[in-house]
């Protein structure tokens, strides 16, 4: 069996809250409550379990990589959330995207503060 990464917890100041945002945002569902998990399932299967953990929370990177043809989309949600952007993670360039590699990527915090990526080639993969 290869190795996969099957799921992470994802602390939240609320779970639901972060939970929603990031399913309404990348077009996925939010699943039932197990235990104090809160979870998100990637189409790869990867499970985001949220998890309520207090006001204090450390911020992690999280990068989704996804379909060209899947970004526009992305990228809407976002605006029509008024979710704030920027084309790189120094938050130093608002309201523009990237093209690095030769696709397209976006950066962005979720409720909890976690940077959030989505990107639609990997890195290094460019020409």
């Amino acid at each position: 069996m290869p190795i996969e990464l099957n799921h992470t917890i994802i602390h939240a100041r609320d779970r639901r809250a972060s939970a929603v945002f990031l399913a309404t945002v990348l077009g996925l569902e939010v699943g039932p409550p197990l235990g104090r998990f809160l979870p998100v399932t990637t189409d790869n299967g990867v499970t985001l379990d949220f998890a309520e953990t207090g006001p204090d929370i450390a911020a992690q990177h999280y990068a989704f990589l996804v379909a060209e043809e899947d970004f526009d989309g992305i990228f809407e949600r976002m605006r029509d959330t008024g979710t704030p952007y920027w084309a790189d993670p120094r938050q130093e360039r608002p309201g523009e995207i990237n093209h690095n590699d030769g696709g397209r990527g976006v950066y962005f915090l979720d409720p909890s503060g976690h940077y959030m990526e989505v990107l639609t080639r990997p890195y290094g993969s460019g020409s």
